[in-house]
């Protein structure tokens, strides 16, 4: 089988300067956009976040997605070495998606910059205490080396045994991915853990971060990763734990809520990229984390606004009952648990840069840099933004009633307040909290 996305890119006749496709003046006096920010390149689902009948209640999925811009040779997942520039803002050469420097500037972790460009913007967040455990499954074998290596990309403390552990489930290293080998390093579970890794360290770069390996993805074995993620924040004296897979609810998911819980840990769950809702996302033991859309001006790349990604997965649990943090919004969910609870960009055509040097070699050239997206950038980040915010709640419940009692400040909180998301776009953004974005994105780290 070819280690390839399939299908991977149409043939396009516009030239791309990456997240960008240049247009021309039109004929009969009419002007198009001087650029045009993701172009008109594809999303694509890795194999690894494919859901069969089989797998529901059984495995989990990742949920990220990968953007490949208009223009990229037919089959090529992921950008060439001959394409990388070194230590400079953007990895690869006129290609644009957002870095730790611009994401730190959108959420107010360092002082603003013109437009939050992240073109330009270099300043990248400092800070960060404790733990942040990372749960994935299957090994990443170049986990180290890659973490290093964009952590030097964009000017970011390297990881060093102080500050990045790998952990397994059991005693024993699994196996990397089958899929890895089968498809391709960019349509498995390696890529699940460069993204989370890189985006939590992004955000609080002094943080120990611990990358949790489960023997597979199924949920006997995540959830025992989730055990172990537990004992190592607490020994570290509290923090976080992110997890950016899942899987449709099933009518026994509540049972398995109390494998997210410990004290002095808060746990984050994307909420998916899809339509409706997942598990453990809606379980009232978690962060349930969505994902928006970045919106930039098309030709200078200045922030102009955060809107819904109407991908993202959201809505209301269909077993879970609604959780004391969501009284207030009882009118609105109803007796159900409504998620997500918090927001932040998931759209893979506003991504982020990841690097994943594993298995992502085609003939003899390494392709360790892509585009990706999805509310599996959304998890990590919001955990590391919480824990920059140094106040460690003793429990997920109790950083959910401070979330939500801060939500309406607006020097806390960018309401989203734009966009639909949801089966038939059923769902919009308001004023407040919606199935959309929930209560919004982070502005900085108080009321956090």
């Amino acid at each position: 089988m070819p280690r390839v996305l399939v299908g991977l890119l149409l043939s396009v006749s516009l030239a791309p300067t990456a997240a960008f496709a240049q247009l021309d003046l039109q004929d009969g006096g009419g002007l198009a956009p001087r650029t045009l920010f993701s172009g008109s390149g594809r999303v694509l689902v890795p194999h690894s976040g494919i859901q069969s009948a089989n797998d529901i209640g059984i495995r989990s999925r990742t949920l990220y997605k990968i953007f490949v811009p208009a223009g990229r040779p037919e089959g090529v997942v992921g950008f060439g070495q001959d394409e990388v520039v070194r230590d400079t803002v953007q990895p690869v050469a006129s290609y644009y998606a957002e870095t730790p420097a611009s994401l730190a500037c959108l959420y107010a972790l360092v002082s603003a910059s013109a437009g939050c460009d992240p073109s330009t913007a270099t300043a990248v967040a400092s800070g960060g205490a404790r733990a942040i455990a990372i749960v994935d499954a299957y090994d990443y074998p170049t986990a180290l080396a890659d973490f290093t290596a964009y952590s030097r990309q964009f000017g970011l403390p390297a990881p060093t045994a102080s500050t990045f552990t790998v952990a397994y489930e059991n005693s024993s290293r699994p196996s990397p991915d089958p899929d890895c080998a089968n498809y391709g390093g960019w349509d498995c579970w390696a890529t699940e853990s460069a993204l989370d890794i890189e985006m939590a360290h992004a955000m609080a770069p002094a943080a120990h971060i611990y990358l949790v390996e489960a023997d597979s993805n199924d949920n006997s074995d995540l959830y025992a990763a989730v055990a172990k993620a537990v004992q190592l924040v607490q020994a570290a004296g509290g923090g976080e734990v992110s997890m950016s897979w899942g899987g449709s609810e099933f009518s026994s998911e509540a049972q398995s809520d109390s494998t997210f819980a410990g004290a002095n840990v808060v746990f984050f769950a994307s909420s998916g990229d899809s339509e409706g809702t997942i598990y453990p996302a809606v379980s009232p033991n978690v962060i349930a984390v969505g994902g928006t859309t970045v919106s930039r001006n098309p030709s200078t790349l200045a922030f102009e606004n955060e809107v819904a990604w109407e991908d993202t997965g959201g809505g209301f649990s269909v077993f879970e009952p609604r959780p004391s943090f969501q009284s207030s919004l009882s009118s609105i969910v109803g007796s159900h648990r409504g998620v997500p609870d918090v927001a932040a960009v998931g759209n893979p055509r506003t991504g982020v840069w990841v690097y994943n040097s594993f298995d992502n070699t085609y003939s003899g050239v390494l392709y360790a840099w892509n585009i990706l997206g999805g509310t599996s950038v959304a998890s990590p980040l919001w955990a590391g933004i919480v824990n920059h915010a140094a106040h460690f709640s003793a429990s997920t419940a109790a950083e959910e009633t401070l979330l939500y009692g801060n939500a309406k400040t607006a020097a806390d909180f960018r309401d989203i307040v734009s966009g639909t998301c949801g089966y038939y776009e059923g769902y919009a953004a308001v004023s407040g909290w919606d199935p959309c974005s929930g209560n919004g994105a982070p502005q900085g780290t108080a009321g956090k």
